[in-house]
């Protein structure tokens, strides 16, 4: 089996949270489910009736006939983080993405755990530079999330955990899920309240209340649309874009003089994210105006990504001109229907009105420890506040304005960058044997 993973994941305003992909494997899922055992003839039964085929449990539905099923999810590093359960496991975390075609577990440990026997091994080639990684297969699954339950569910298991999401996110992530609820229900992500609604595409009704609607198209087993303009003066650049849940950024724009689409004239050179084949770079910048509908976002961040960072074929560029996150997303409550080729977006107005920021001290940090409040600095950029400060990469935090780092998330670390520019943020770091005591002043490099 074939299988590729060009999915990007990238963070703009937040730390990257490494696990960019414009897309993974499109694991084949073995529908049939046949198996043929030989009766020896003085073993018949005397009477036996066949279950018809449609009987088999199979795929994802609502349980005791329900339409529909509201899952609380948590929202860390922008990204949908959902409960579930595989088999007989304890509650894990997956990231919800319309990027990914396959159930990935990120995590291999809960396949051992789980006594998981891999069907077939594969490699997945991914973006970043570094090489292809090995991967394992895993039939007829039960996952359960909310009222929602699928049966006879294939996962693909990563044998290396290169991705490192739970350090990125600041909470243990467990795997990533898409396709497969995204291609059954109607989804809609309510980001103002933290609920994930799944519910039967028959008993959704739009209505122009629910927002404003827009056609999509899937490709590939994800969602693209075509409608979003950039915006500079008198001239409009139409773009088509992936809609991304498994991406932390705003926007994503892959540079390309066909599209005349060009880098900003300010940019600053960043580590966009991490992929399956290792780090991702790039630029950010900021774009004068997007544009979908009557929605208009001025001023917004952008990622730039380099073309050498990528393992694609050429003619996956001219397919689409980028890809928007849930730094966008998270302004709107947003409907995907993936059966009726639509998505819904009603705008939260207090949020269309928050600016678009990017981290003002020029750190990038990772989060580790059993429950993830130890923060190293792993990247500094150079002349940035965080060097001016005297920072040094391996550098730990412990105090970060008065607060120790075990009263923080790496979420609200980063919050605390993006807010005020010439707002000092007080640090106390340990180097070593030494503990230091800086001063980092925000602020913007674009």
């Amino acid at each position: 089996m074939k299988l590729t993973w060009h999915k990007i994941l990238l963070f703009s305003t937040l730390p990257l949270a490494g696990y960019c992909q414009d897309s993974i494997v499109s694991a084949e899922q073995n529908n049939s489910g046949v198996t043929v055992t030989t009766i020896p003839r003085n073993e018949y039964p005397k009477k036996f009736k066949l279950k018809p085929v449609t009987d088999e449990k199979f795929g994802f539905q609502l349980l005791k006939k329900k339409n529909k099923t509201i899952i609380p999810f948590e929202f860390h590093a922008n990204l949908v983080i959902v409960p579930l359960r595989i088999n007989n496991s304890d509650t894990l975390r997956f990231i919800l993405d319309t990027g990914v075609s396959s159930i990935i577990l990120t995590d291999f440990k809960i396949a051992q755990s789980q006594h998981m026997i891999y069907s077939r091994n594969v490699k997945i080639a991914g973006v970043g530079i570094g090489n292809d990684l090995e991967a394992g297969i895993v039939l007829d699954n039960t996952i359960k999330l909310g009222e929602a339950i699928g049966y006879r569910q294939n996962i693909v298991v990563l044998k290396d955990d290169i991705l490192r999401l739970s350090e990125f996110v600041g909470k243990p992530i467990h795997g990533i899920i898409g396709y497969d609820l995204f291609n059954r229900f109607t989804v809609t992500i309510d980001f103002a309240e933290n609920q994930l609604i799944l519910e039967n595409p028959e008993h959704y009704k739009y209505k122009p209340s629910k927002g404003e609607r827009f056609p999509i198209s899937i490709e590939e087993n994800k969602p693209y649309l075509g409608t979003v303009e950039l915006v500079n003066g008198e001239e409009k650049v139409p773009i088509k874009v992936l809609l991304d849940t498994g991406a932390g950024h705003a926007i994503s724009i892959e540079v390309n003089k066909k599209f005349n689409i060009q880098l900003p004239p300010k940019v600053v050179k960043a580590q966009l994210g991490r992929g399956l084949s290792g780090i991702i770079n790039g630029n950010l910048g900021r774009l004068p105006k997007i544009k979908f509908g009557k929605f208009e976002l001025n001023n917004v961040v952008a990622s730039f990504p380099d073309s050498s960072s990528f393992h694609l074929k050429p003619t996956n560029f001219s397919e689409r001109q980028g890809n928007v996150g849930c730094e966008f997303l998270r302004r709107f409550k947003v409907t995907f229907n993936y059966r009726d080729k639509y998505v819904v977006l009603k705008p939260i107005n207090r949020r269309m009105k928050e600016p678009f920021e990017h981290n003002m001290s020029g750190m990038e940090l990772l989060a580790s420890g059993s429950d993830y409040h130890e923060f190293m600095i792993e990247r500094i950029i150079e002349n940035s506040p965080a060097q001016l400060a005297g920072l040094q990469q391996g550098d730990r935090v412990i105090f970060i304005n008065n607060r120790s780092s075990r009263d923080v998330s790496i979420s609200e670390i980063y919050k605390i960058f993006q807010k005020g520019e010439g707002k000092p943020v007080n640090l106390v770091v340990k180097r070593g044997a030494n503990v230091i005591f800086t001063t980092v002043n925000l602020k913007r490099l674009i």
